[in-house]
Order: C-alpha cells, then sequence, then structure tokens
C-alpha cells in the first residue's frame, strides 16, 4: 500500500510533524507487510505432509491395503512393528488390544473362514507427520461378496529404514 491510499500525498508535508507521521506511517505499513510475508510462509509450511513424503506414506498405505485383500499375510504382517499395538473399536463400545502376532493370526483366520473372498479398499487418506512419525486416518470399504461395510482405520506410523511400519492401528467399522 502506498501512501496516496491513506490520503497522505507525497510532498504535500509541510511541518516537520508532518513529516514525522509520514515517516512513521510508512514504517508501520512496511512492518505490517513484513508480518503478512512471516505469516504466508509459516503457513505453507505447516500443510499437511510438509515434513513426511506423502507419496510414500500413500504408497504404503496401498500395500497395507493391497497385501490384505489379496491375502498375503506374510506381506501384511511386514506393514506392522513388532511392538505394535492394534485396537479395535466394537460396535457397543467396548476396545480390544492385540499385539501384532495375536492380530495377525486373527486376520489369517478371517481370510481363511470367509465365505467369499474379502476385499478391503481405501476410499480417503489423510495424513499428517513429519519424517519420524506419521498420523493417517483411512476410510475404507470392505467387500464380502455382496454385502459392504465401511470403516476408518487411525495409523500411527514410525519411519524405519526406508520405509514406515505401523506402532498402532485403532479402527472401528460402521
Amino acid at each position: 500500500m502506498t501512501n496516496s491510499e491513506f490520503r497522505i500525498p507525497n510532498g504535500s508535508c509541510t511541518t516537520s510533524r508532518e513529516l514525522r507521521c509520514q515517516s512513521a506511517c510508512a514504517k508501520f505499513w512496511a512492518s505490517i507487510r513484513h508480518l503478512c510475508l512471516a505469516l504466508l510462509l509459516v503457513s505453507c509450511g505447516t500443510q499437511k505432509g510438509s515434513s513426511a513424503d506423502d507419496t510414500t506414506v500413500r504408497t504404503f498405505l496401498n500395500r497395507y491395503f493391497d497385501t490384505w485383500s489379496n491375502r498375503d499375510m506374510s506381506g501384511y504382517g511386514a506393514c506392522f512393528n513388532e511392538q505394535a499395538r492394534i485396537l479395535y473399536v466394537a460396535a457397543d463400545g467396548r476396545v480390544i488390544s492385540q499385539g501384532t502376532t495375536d492380530f495377525l493370526h486373527s486376520q489369517t483366520l478371517a481370510h481363511e473362514q470367509a465365505a467369499s473372498p474379502m476385499k478391503e479398499i481405501p476410499l480417503e487418506m489423510k495424513i499428517q507427520g513429519d519424517a519420524k512419525v506419521v498420523q493417517a486416518a483411512v476410510t475404507w470399504l470392505l467387500t464380502k461378496g455382496g454385502t459392504e461395510e465401511r470403516g476408518t482405520d487411525f495409523f500411527t506410523l514410525k519411519h524405519e529404514g526406508d520405509g514406515w511400519k505401523i506402532v498402532s492401528l485403532v479402527f472401528y467399522g460402521e
């Protein structure tokens, strides 16, 4: 913004008081411009996935769903940190907690005992975090024969080596 926008025409100040006023006004608006620029830069730096590589996280999450749907329990198990906790929130509000070994066994049994193949696909992913830890909320659709069920998985992922591992998973079906 220029001084003329505030009805202080250039060169119209005749007294030292008016000159000080014009100088103070110019400094004030310069400070406001710097503040706005700083806020813009800070807000750009806090966008979703700003420090985490969003593409590698999405690739990891898609692999998680693909391995489960393809009954690749070895590949599915490789998605988890060995100390991971998995919590299921039941329809009645109970929370069922399992370690990785028990959870993977339950998933293997679910596939073996299913009357028809099950497929789970991610519908929407919301990812936030940094280069070390990421949280992701993934809405999914589970197809079992002719029935469909929706639900949400809440992941906490830890960066390990060249990729990501699940350290906690909280999920529920609708």
